[in-house]
């Protein structure tokens, strides 16, 4: 009889330190840092679903990230500019549960280029950097909104991400498929610049993503780049989008003091 005790004994100890590996493990998954990941079409897909073949890079940084060791949220939304994606409350979403030790990492300008007086989308924001305003009756209200520039949105996500102990990346916005006559990728604007300006001011990482793919589509050649975009210039394919997130780590890597890189595989 004692010896069936011991052995019953045994098993229940046996199936306490199995739920208590099992427990450990889940903590330990729990206290992993997140690296949310924000930005518009281009970044979005975080389903892993081509949206009508277009494909965004931000979900497809998986493959290239140790998930063991740090979660992905991939929070792009189509049709974002910095300031709709803080009007729209996605910002706010990820404020409320980002935390020390996280990291953001950020691409916007397609939208921000828009108008911002369009009456019918009205999702732009200002040119530039500085702090220039400018008052409008928004369509989503009716209430008068201040606007400010692109470089003033980008502050204002650097800074609440410190604030809260979380290590910011900007990335500056993907290249639309324009070459100029000279063979040379069209770059929108100075949104590179003031994307770099903005991240150097505040205590942010920065990534030329911008550069880094027009000089890999220059080696790839105008004819063969054209075959990444299904619909536009803007939205690539799922091999585009691939090109685009093999650029953003190796945009990382050359920010050889950025600690997101002991998460790479």
């Amino acid at each position: 009889m004692r010896l069936k005790q011991i052995s019953r004994m045994n098993k229940y100890a046996m199936l306490l330190l199995a739920l208590g590996l099992v427990s450990f493990a889940a903590i330990k998954l729990q206290e992993r840092p997140t690296l949310y990941i924000i930005g518009d079409s281009t970044v979005q897909n975080s389903d892993g679903n081509g949206r009508n073949d277009y494909w965004g890079w931000g979900s497809l940084l998986y493959p290239y990230i140790d998930t063991s060791k740090i979660a992905v949220r991939n929070h792009a939304k189509a049709g974002t500019s910095t300031r709709t994606f803080i009007l729209d409350g996605r910002w706010d979403k990820i404020l409320a549960t980002l935390k020390a030790g996280d990291y953001v990492m950020m691409q916007f300008g397609h939208n921000d280029h828009s108008g911002v007086d369009d009456t019918t989308k009205q999702k732009g924001s200002l040119l530039g950097i500085s702090d220039s305003t400018k008052e409008i009756i928004s369509i989503r209200t009716h209430q008068t909104e201040i606007v400010h520039t692109y470089g003033w949105y980008m502050k204002k996500f650097i800074t609440e991400a410190k604030a809260k102990g979380a290590i910011p990346i900007v990335c500056s916005l993907v290249p639309r498929n324009k070459w100029d006559k000279n063979g040379e990728v069209v770059k929108e604007l100075d949104y590179p610049e003031w994307a770099e300006t903005v991240a150097s001011s505040n205590g942010a990482y920065y990534i030329n993503l911008n550069r880094i793919v027009a000089s890999h589509w220059k080696e790839i050649g105008m004819a063969n780049v054209k075959e990444f975009f299904p619909g536009d210039g803007t939205h690539t394919n799922l091999k585009g989008a691939q090109l685009n997130a093999a650029c953003v780590i190796e945009g990382l890597k050359l920010v050889k003091k950025c600690p997101l890189n002991s998460f790479l595989k």
